[in-house]
C-alpha cells in the first residue's frame, strides 16, 4: 500500500448528524444508487450502496462526515484518487477500502472500468464522542484521521458486508444492527487509522449487573413496536454505546440486534394470530419499511410467509 498520507485539521468543522440520502447525492449524483438507508431510521450512520461507471467523478459539495468506501463485489478497476495534492492509485478488489476525512476542498476519482457495487458509509464526528465510547476517548481524536491510499482490513470489510446485506434485505432490528456496527467501525478506525492514540477507552468495562440488565430487557419488551436505539438502551444501562453492546452480549448470549429480532419475531407471531390485523399494519408496527421486507424476513426465519403462518394458526 502506498503509505503517502496527509494529516488534516478540521477541528473547526461543526459536528452534524448523519443526514440520510444527502451525502452521496452531493458528491456522486443520483445515478447508480442501488440501495440507501434513507428510509431506515438509522442514527449516527448513513450508508449508500452504489455502482459507478468508468470515467472521472468530481466532488461538487463539502462532505461534513467521515466517508468509508468499501468495494463489496470487486472487478479489478484501476481507481485513481486526487485530494489535497495527493494522488493514489490502486486496483479495486472485493474488500478494498478507502477512508476520507471530512473535506471542504474539491477532489476527483477516476475509474478505468465500471465498479458494480461500492458501499459508501458516512460517520459524523459525533460518532467519536464520550457518549459512544466513554470518557477515555480524547476529544481531538477525529482531527488525527489521515488521508491515505486504499487498504484492506478484514474486520471493516465484514462490517461492510453485513451493512450491505441489511440494505438489500431489511430485518426487523436493522437499526440496532447498523448502530452497533457503526460503533465497531468507529472503534476500528480509531485503533488502526487515527494515528498513535491511547486505546484505553477500548478496554473492557464493567458488565451489566442483574438490576441494570432487567431495566434494559423490560424497556425492550415494552417498546418492541417502538424506536429502539443502541444509544437509548446504553443510557438505560449507564454505559457508552460501544461498551453496552459488548456487555449486553456477554450477559444475554446474543447481540442487542439479534435479541430484539427474536423478540419481534415472537410479537409478529402473536399479531398474526389476530385475524383482524392487516399484514401491512403488522409490518409497520414491527419497524419494517414495507410489507415486502417483513414477508422476506419472516419467511427466512420461519420458512413460512406471514400469510401462510396466519392460516396455520387461525384455521
Amino acid at each position: 500500500m502506498n503509505s503517502t498520507h496527509k494529516k488534516l485539521n478540521f477541528a473547526s468543522q461543526p459536528e452534524q448528524p448523519a443526514s440520510p440520502g444527502a451525502h452521496g447525492f452531493g458528491s456522486y449524483g443520483a445515478s447508480g444508487l442501488l440501495a440507501s438507508s434513507t428510509d431506515r431510521g438509522w442514527s449516527g450512520i448513513t450508508a449508500e450502496l452504489r455502482s459507478h461507471g468508468s470515467g472521472t467523478i468530481a466532488w461538487k459539495s463539502p462532505q461534513p462526515d467521515i466517508e468509508i468506501c468499501i468495494d463489496v463485489r470487486g472487478n479489478g478497476s484501476v481507481v485513481t484518487r486526487e485530494r489535497y495534492g495527493i494522488t493514489d492509485r490502486s486496483v479495486s478488489e472485493r474488500g478494498t477500502i478507502w477512508v476520507s476525512p471530512p473535506v471542504v476542498e474539491h477532489g476527483l476519482i477516476d475509474l478505468s472500468d465500471p465498479v458494480p457495487a461500492v458501499l459508501h458509509i458516512y460517520l459524523p464526528p459525533s460518532r467519536f464522542s464520550p457518549e459512544s465510547f466513554g470518557e477515555g476517548l480524547a476529544p481531538c481524536v477525529v482531527t488525527s484521521l489521515r488521508h491515505e491510499s486504499s487498504f484492506r482490513d478484514p474486520l471493516l470489510a465484514e462490517i461492510a458486508y453485513a451493512l450491505t446485506s441489511e440494505l438489500e434485505r431489511e430485518t426487523s432490528a436493522g437499526r440496532l444492527l447498523a448502530e452497533t456496527l457503526a460503533s465497531s467501525l468507529a472503534a476500528r478506525l480509531v485503533q488502526n487509522h487515527f494515528g498513535k492514540l491511547s486505546l484505553d477507552f477500548l478496554a473492557p468495562r464493567e458488565g451489566l449487573d442483574r438490576r441494570r440488565l432487567a431495566r434494559v430487557l423490560d424497556y425492550i419488551e415494552t417498546n418492541l413496536e417502538g424506536e429502539l436505539t443502541v444509544g437509548h438502551l446504553a443510557s438505560i444501562a449507564c454505559l457508552s454505546q460501544f461498551h453496552f453492546a459488548r456487555a449486553f452480549k456477554a450477559a444475554v448470549g446474543r447481540s442487542p440486534h439479534r435479541y430484539v429480532s427474536a423478540r419481534r419475531l415472537e410479537r409478529a407471531k402473536e399479531l398474526l394470530g389476530q385475524r383482524e390485523q392487516p399484514l401491512a399494519d403488522i409490518a409497520l408496527r414491527l419497524r419494517f419499511s414495507c410489507q415486502a421486507n417483513f414477508t422476506r424476513a419472516f419467511r427466512q426465519a420461519t420458512g413460512l410467509t406471514p400469510a401462510q403462518y396466519r392460516r396455520s394458526v387461525v384455521a
